[in-house]
């Protein structure tokens, strides 16, 4: 990519906050250290911490060295640093917003900026009203105003909310300048999903219910909630990784082609896949979601109590901490083929991957030969972290007189193929993308509302449930537990043995069947 030569002026709103310490001033050196931001490249945040620009500077300093995967260079630095600035204030308080709109048009003048404005709201949820009522009020981006504005998950926790923060949004901006920003997108692996499919000839024929049998999408943690039990236990999983992160990758897996790769042709399929979701009844959702909290148990080395017992949960929470979701997809591609769904907190492994699972072949010949009790499956193997690869697994005559049939694996790493060119951190993706104006890899205001009415349903379903166990005499309802360190509790693995099928768990994807 070339240097992008107009000059921008990118506001962030948090800015002395750990996101845009940790991810995104990293994310702006590593573009700057590729020689991809403008020469005036500026970034004023803004904040309620009270701070000078050199605290600013100092601060992102700090972040740049510790969290940054490229060498720190300090002529670089030196360079980067004159572009950033600060300025404190309220987000609900109209003459803080006066005061930032002076600084931003000073900024402009100096810097011949010429009134190219990325806004990033870098804040809890509860202030996004506030802050961009007053971007439009204060004149940082009025009526004929061509800024862009990102805005960071959660969006909503429910589909009335998030349509009321998208109605709010609309009276203030158009939708071509609304960034709703989930950084899945930005990894390599799930822009790579659309390659593989698209890209390959030899993949798109057998990517439908003819040759596939289900799909698996599995985002693990092996940390439990740790000190946010306060902000979880209001979240849990099905809002925290479900209805955002695992949609999308449910979504680029099974949408159509686009008609052409440009940001509203790729949407409007993805929208398409969502809209063809199942819908679930209240009364039905037990016999198609799983939810559950962890016990005690040791994950990843670490000792972890009861989510109960943890800090900030109370003894009461029916919160989920691990979800499990058999999806249908009603349309031609998909009729007939479950997706399997789970997230969940203190698991066995840290992961994301996409396990395709494809039918077996029609007459077994070798299953005597097999020493597996299951018929093996060929799987192809989509994992975008902790190491970014793609698998396919098949069967293989073992060397020697005798057929002995053994699993092996054809494998593919961006590590090893590509060594030194190590992959862009989602962040620096994303934000570059935005100060081009491309939206390809954002979402969409019917892409948020569709998922959150699918899920919404299933929060419907567990009120329900809720309300049912104490409507006895003494009643309370008390989740499925899972003892931390294992894959999840015995329910979730019923969702699948009831259909024949079972979770592919990737500690043993070398061995998978």
């Amino acid at each position: 990519m070339k240097r992008i030569e107009e000059p921008i002026l990118l506001i962030v709103f948090g800015a002395s906050g750990d996101l845009a310490k940790r991810k995104l001033i990293p994310a702006l050196y590593h573009l700057a250290y590729q020689n991809l931001l403008p020469r005036d490249f500026t970034v004023l945040g803004f904040a309620r911490s009270k701070h000078t620009d050199e605290d600013f500077r100092e601060s992102a300093k700090e972040g740049v060295r510790e969290f940054s995967t490229v060498s720190f260079d300090e002529r670089l630095w030196d360079s980067f640093a004159r572009g950033l600035f600060y300025e404190s204030g309220g987000y609900d308080d109209a003459e803080s917003f006066q005061r930032l709109a002076k600084r931003v048009g000073e900024l402009d003048a100096e810097r011949n900026i010429g009134g190219n404005h990325l806004f990033y709201l870098a804040t809890p949820p509860s202030v996004f009203k506030p802050i961009t009522t007053h971007i439009h009020d204060s004149g940082l981006c009025s009526s004929g105003c061509d800024g862009r504005i990102i805005i960071e998950k959660p969006f909503g926790h429910d589909l009335a909310s998030a349509r009321d923060l998208n109605e709010h949004l609309l009276q203030l901006f158009s939708e071509d300048q609304i960034y709703r920003i989930d950084h899945y997108l930005g990894k390599e692996t799930v822009q790579n999903i659309m390659v593989f499919r698209f890209g390959n000839g030899i993949f798109e024929p057998i990517w439908n219910r003819n040759y596939i049998d289900q799909v698996q999408i599995t985002v693990s943690e092996t940390l439990g909630i740790g000190d946010r039990g306060g902000y979880y236990d209001k979240s849990g999983a099905i809002r925290d990784m479900l209805q955002n992160h695992m949609m999308q990758l449910m979504a680029l897996t099974a949408m159509e082609p686009p008609v052409a790769f440009d940001p509203e042709a790729v949407r409007s399929q993805k929208v398409n896949v969502l809209r063809s979701i199942r819908p679930i009844e209240p009364e039905s959702v037990a016999d198609w979601v799983v939810r559950a909290q962890y016990g005690r148990g040791v994950s990843a080395g670490k000792e972890i109590p009861d989510y109960t017992e943890e800090k900030g949960v109370p003894d009461s929470s029916v919160t989920d901490t691990y979800v499990a979701w058999k999806l249908e997809i009603d349309n031609w591609r998909w009729q007939g083929v479950p997706f399997y769904l789970r997230t969940g907190k203190a698991l066995a492994a840290k992961t994301t991957e996409i396990n395709i699972v494809f039918r077996k072949p029609p007459l077994l010949l070798f299953e005597t030969l097999n020493s597996e009790e299951i018929p093996p499956s060929n799987v192809l193997t989509l994992r975008i972290q902790p190491d970014e690869e793609i698998r396919l697994s098949f069967d293989a005559k073992r060397p020697g007189p005798s057929v002995n049939i053994e699993r092996v694996a054809m494998d593919f790493t961006y590590r090893e193929y590509f060594g030194s060119q190590p992959s862009a951190d989602a962040y620096e993706r994303l934000l570059l993308d935005a100060i081009l104006g491309d939206t390809t890899l954002f979402i969409r205001r019917d892409e948020v509302e569709l998922a959150w009415e699918r899920v919404t349903r299933v929060l419907a379903g567990w009120q329900l449930e809720q309300e049912r166990a104490e409507a006895k005499k003494g009643g309370k309802l008390r989740l499925p537990r899972y003892a931390a360190g294992t894959w999840g509790p015995k329910e979730a693995d019923d969702l699948l043995t009831r259909d024949g099928r079972y979770w592919r768990n990737p500690v043993t994807m070398t061995q998978v069947r």
